[in-house]
This record gives structure tokens, sequence and C-alpha cells, in this order.
């Protein structure tokens, strides 16, 4: 279920006054509502994008599987915070999951920043394989000791674009355009190394940066830009064929530890399979959303030329600091 704090807070108020009000409770009433537990989940995106319908199916799929012993609480577009707040929620133990962005993680542990890196893989369909490699699952182990908390499954999005409010004829044209990017340091120098002055602008307020010229174009992934209609804003659309914005599944170590083995076996198992059938809707539904741009907006696929430059220069920053980078990219050629 999709929940607000302030109906959260109600809805709590209400129950404990009726407890009150009823005076007694027998034993096992009182057992199973101590039994009884609805998890709290943030996540960044808005309704509606399929994220956050993955979270909303857990929550489903287990209060059905514990006959209403355990629910998902879903608190969406940054209710309880930034991604950053909700980490240290979950380090806190105030939180109980999150879906967070490997943006928000990469800023923390370079080595998590590295499958943000261009030209790991090169469509929407090598995504969904590379995430589910043991490669992708092995990043996540560092979690517990660098964050507090554990990674249970990955989401993903489309391969990213790059939407300009002037019509341009490909990626060459980037050049000197203020872009506003996801503030993540992988994103920042690949898109420098392109020639573009990347800008960081808070989500909620990109497409009045559009509108007003404040920027010149911006990149995003395809589900969240129909979300927010970009194309009102643009002229052209650039399929970049060169990087992706995956999330991860993580739970608050602190409460993970109190949980029941059989419950945290559930949680884990519905939410691998509720964020399987994401990936796979994810890239099924690619070609659908193409097509619906492309009747508002010119569509560009880009081939660049020097991508192999791009990815030298690209690597003598990230390399030292993310050796995996090098494993990624074998893993991704094979795909």
């Amino acid at each position: 279920m999709t929940v607000t704090r302030r109906s959260f807070l109600r809805n709590s108020t209400m129950a404990a006054a009726g407890a009150v009000a009823a005076g007694t409770l027998s034993m096992p009433n009182v057992l199973r509502a101590q039994e009884a537990k609805t998890f709290r989940l943030g996540i960044t995106t808005p309704p509606g994008h399929p994220w956050n319908n993955a979270a909303l199916k857990v929550g489903e799929m287990l209060k059905a599987e514990t006959k209403g012993r355990l629910d998902l609480a879903v608190f969406p577009a940054n209710q309880l915070g930034t991604e950053a707040v909700m980490m240290q929620q979950m380090q806190a133990g105030s939180l109980d999951f999150g879906w967070i962005m490997t943006a928000e993680l990469g800023s923390r542990i370079p080595s998590i920043a590295a499958i943000n890196a261009p030209y790991v893989v090169d469509s929407t369909a090598k995504v969904a394989k590379l995430v589910r490699d043991p490669l992708a699952m092995k990043m996540l182990d560092v979690l517990p000791k660098e964050t507090g908390t554990l990674g249970l499954a990955w989401g993903i999005t489309t391969m990213r674009v790059v939407f300009t409010a002037k019509e341009i004829g490909g990626i060459n044209d980037l050049n000197g355009m203020k872009l506003r990017i996801n503030t993540t340091p992988a994103y920042r120098d690949f898109y420098q190394l392109l020639g573009t002055a990347p800008t960081p602008i808070p989500t909620p307020q990109v497409f009045d940066a559009m509108s007003n010229g404040q920027v010149d174009g911006l990149e995003a992934d395809l589900d969240f830009s129909w979300n927010q209609r970009f194309d009102k804003v643009s002229k052209t659309m650039l399929k970049m064929n060169a990087i992706f914005m995956p999330c991860v599944a993580l739970a608050s170590g602190r409460v993970w530890k109190d949980v029941p083995a059989a419950d945290r076996e559930l949680i884990t198992k519905l939410t691998k399979e509720a964020l399987d059938a994401q990936i796979d809707a994810t890239v099924a539904n690619e070609a659908k959303l193409l097509d619906e741009f492309g009747k508002v907006i010119a569509v560009k696929d880009v081939q660049v030329a020097d991508a192999g430059k791009v990815i030298a220069e690209y690597d003598k920053i990230w390399l030292p600091k993310a050796p995996i980078l090098a494993d990624l990219r074998k893993l991704g050629a094979t795909l």
C-alpha cells in the first residue's frame, strides 16, 4: 500500500485509541497483535514508476503469504526524505527498507558507482542480464560494512536518454550545453568528457528549468521521462546507448537482525520475484515507450565513433577508485 506520513500517523493513533477504548483484550489477540508488523519502505521515484509498482507488489505478496501478519507500507517520492536521509534512517534502524539508486550508493562506495560507468553495456536487454549475473550481487557484499544495510536485489531502468530544448543533429551538438544530470560523480565525469556543462538541479524543478531556459537539456530514463512528460519541453531525444541507473533493494541491518530467519527468507524471495518481474517488464516496455516518444519528438539513435577514446579517458579516472570496473567491462562484452 502507498501511504503518506499523515495517514500513517492518523491510522496508528486511531488503532491505539481503539485498543484503549476496548478496555481489555484476550491473550491470544495480544499475541497476534505483537506478531503483526507493518514494515516501512522508502523510495525516491513517484507513484506509477515501475520501481514503485514493484514495491507495492512486494507488499501485496507479503500480506497474502503471511495471511496479514506482515505488511509493507510504501512511501514514494521522497516522502521520508532524500535518499541520503533514508540511508541515515536505515542505519539508525528507524526505516526498515529503502530502494536506493546506485547514484546515492556510488557517492559513498566507488565500487558500486562502477556500474554507472558508460558503455559497460549498450542496451536495456543487456542491463537485465548484467544485474542478474553473480558479479552484480557480489558487488553488494560491501554494503553491511560500509552502510549498515543489506542488498536484497537489483532493479533497473532503461538506458538513459538525453532531451534537448532545441533541435540538434547528434551527440557532437551536446558540446557546450548546460545539461541537467543526476549528480553522481560517475555521470558527471562522463558528460564532462562529452563537453557538456553538467548542472545539478533537484528533480522536481527539472521540467521548469527546461521550459525557462535554465538548462539546455537533461538526461533521464524513459519511464521517468514519460511520467514527467519531458517531451513537452524538448525538441530532440538522443538514445545515448551508454549509461543506466539501477536501484538496490536495501534492508536496514539493525532491523534485519531482529527479523525471524523464515521472514527474512520470505521477504528476500518476494523482493527478488517482484524486481525480476520489473526487470522483464522494463525490457519489454522499452520499444513501446520509444514509439510513444517518437510520435511527439525527434528520436535519434547515437552512434559514438570514438567510444573507445571516451572509455579510455573515463577509466583513467575510475579504475584506480573502482578496479571492479574492469570486471564489469569484461562481463558486459560477453552479454
